[in-house]
């Protein structure tokens, strides 16, 4: 029986340990980068570089995971790509667990095209 089976490995422990320490940086910070999530991917590596001394390679790599983390975890507003089409975006509210078709040619006429932006009421 093969004992290193049942045995911990420190280096993925060490890698969990900084991957959650980065994602705690970043549930931290994040107000503070609301419309600048490239300045929070790069002030979380630096933090776990300087702080923490996690070598740049590895930093980087555990805070793109930490990232993909803060972002798929909790409830989020967002696109549907898989029932979206070229003509129409279904845009998805897990907390009310509404969803919303909006028309393309619309995001185009009121965001794209329009000199002054207007919100509309969304379909559904």
């Amino acid at each position: 029986m093969n004992m290193m089976t049942n045995a911990q490995n420190p280096e993925r422990e060490y890698r969990a340990a900084m991957q959650s320490a980065a994602l705690c940086y970043m549930q931290r910070h994040q107000a503070e980068h609301l419309e600048n999530d490239q300045q929070l991917f790069n002030r979380t590596v630096t933090y776990l570089q300087a702080t923490l001394e996690v070598p740049v390679y590895l930093a980087e790599t555990l805070t793109g995971l930490a990232y993909a983390e803060l972002h798929s975890s909790g409830v989020q507003r967002h696109l549907d790509l898989k029932n979206s089409s070229a003509s129409v975006a279904m845009l998805t509210d897990p907390a009310s667990g509404k969803s919303f078709a909006i028309p393309v040619v619309l995001i185009f006429k009121h965001l794209v095209d329009a000199t002054e932006p207007q919100p509309t009421a969304p379909f559904n």
